[in-house]
């Protein structure tokens, strides 16, 4: 009877952690999965595709941090050929999300920036998964925050390497 209470409680007796590499990996999935989902649901909100959202949010950023932005600047950004973002800026014009303005600087230049109303929108959104994001990251131990990071960046290198193909040559 013993080794019945024994097998059927490991971990009882002896301290097991019980998390092994393949459940880190899976908690990160299932993360991914979350985020997206939630990304999704802010596209969704707004009425917007991920492109528009991701131009939204570094329109917000530029403008809170004093920097104009042009087409150029924001395809560059965006990582999308000057074609696309072309037609990504004229559906977010014409859908009142983007405002385009004369650039002061350069006559024949055009400075973009988020509107009022959908700036609000994009705001209220990204700040509350944000603010819920770091809530549950400040009771993290000061350790615990620094192999989190340490983990995280090293995934975002295995991740370049496989876009790269850089994975081979350390193999």
């Amino acid at each position: 009877m013993t080794s019945e209470v024994m097998t059927g409680t490991a971990g009882y007796w002896y301290k097991d952690s019980g998390v092994a590499a393949v459940d880190v990996l899976n908690a990160l999935r299932r993360y991914r999965s979350a985020e997206s989902a939630a990304q999704r649901r802010a596209r969704e909100a707004l009425g917007i595709g991920e492109n528009a959202l991701l131009a939204l949010r570094i329109l917000i950023d530029a403008e809170h941090e004093g920097r104009s932005m042009n087409a150029k600047d924001l395809a560059e950004r965006l990582e999308i050929t000057a074609a696309s973002t072309s037609a990504l800026v004229d559906r977010l014009v014409r859908s009142g999300h983007v405002e385009r303005h004369p650039d002061p600087n350069d006559r024949r230049g055009v400075i973009l920036t988020a509107t009022g109303t959908s700036m609000r929108d994009a705001l209220r959104v990204i700040e509350e998964l944000d603010n819920r994001a770091l809530e549950v990251t400040e009771h993290l131990p000061v350790d615990e925050m620094a192999v989190v990071v340490e983990f995280l960046d090293e995934m975002v290198r295995v991740v370049e390497d496989a876009d790269t193909g850089d994975h081979a040559s350390r193999a």
